[in-house]
């Protein structure tokens, strides 16, 4: 069993427009099933598919399990079983000994940018980058799935 112990944050985007960056990746996500407590979902890049299973523990913790899938099969399960899902360039921002995860979302979520660290355990200290704002972790609309079903556009 895999086990994800995240944190998010929204981003200052003026200092962040200022932020060297790696080439991003760009995804989609389509959501098989999402409620508070679980989620399947689909995630496509231009060259790979994985199929993604989460179920909440805590605020900030999740029982996770992913696995790679053939990109033709993602795609054929993104068109047939999902209804709703997200898009987004994420960039992956090494930082202070940790490596941030920056989504820029898209589509109907386009001018939300949020940031996320994986932690070893929920009291871990870590150093946060100064174009690091408000912590949101514990608001299910800044969760991908929360914002497939009510994005960002609509708030």
């Amino acid at each position: 069993m895999g086990v994800e112990i995240e944190r998010k944050f929204l981003v200052d985007h003026e200092k962040w427009g200022w932020v060297e960056k790696p080439g991003g990746t760009h995804y989609r996500q389509g959501y098989i099933l999402s409620n508070e407590q679980q989620t399947i979902r689909i995630r496509i890049s231009d060259t790979q598919a994985f199929l993604n299973l989460k179920s909440k523990e805590s605020e900030m913790t999740r029982k996770e399990y992913e696995y790679e899938i053939p990109l033709n099969d993602g795609i054929e399960i993104m068109n047939s079983f999902t209804k709703n899902g997200t898009e987004k360039v994420r960039y992956r921002i090494p930082f202070a000994g940790k490596v941030w995860e920056v989504d820029e979302f898209l589509a109907d979520n386009s001018g939300l940018i949020v940031a996320e660290i994986e932690l070893g355990s929920e009291t871990e200290e870590f150093k946060a980058p100064d174009w690091i704002t408000v912590e949101v972790t514990d608001d299910g609309r800044y969760t991908n799935a929360g914002l497939s079903i009510q994005p960002f556009c609509n708030w």
